[in-house]
């Protein structure tokens, strides 16, 4: 299974982005999701997590009420909906896969996209 993710750029504060992350698999239902950020000079963090039905999700204290994670299955995509940005939310974020296991907030994932870049201007 290989990761893509996309969608990043440059935005305003307050603005909005949404991130895909595809999928090669279509086993992409037996996997638990999850999107990371990792700011210039910082460690990787966690932001968001969703179950592998998509009924289930989880987040960051940094991100909750702004953020939310979703995926479609049929699709073989999990997307990232971020609102109300903040500079503080610039960071490179990554998606990641885990199969047979739901709602991990540590980096033990089997599987990590390439990154996408979101910088946020103030």
């Amino acid at each position: 299974v290989q990761l893509q993710a996309s969608g990043g750029g440059l935005v305003q504060a307050g603005g909005f982005l949404r991130l895909p992350c595809a999928a090669s698999a279509r086993t992409f239902s037996m996997y638990g999701m999850g999107w990371f950020r990792q700011a210039p000079g910082k460690e990787r963090e966690f932001v968001a997590t969703i179950s592998r039905s998509g009924v289930s999700t989880y987040y960051a204290d940094s991100v909750k009420g702004r953020f939310t994670i979703s995926r479609d299955n049929a699709k073989n995509t999990v997307y990232l909906q971020m609102n109300s940005l903040k500079p503080e939310d610039t960071a490179i974020y990554y998606c990641a896969a885990r199969k047979n296991v739901d709602l991990t907030i540590t980096d033990e994932y089997d599987l990590w996209g390439q990154g996408t870049l979101v910088t946020v201007s103030s």
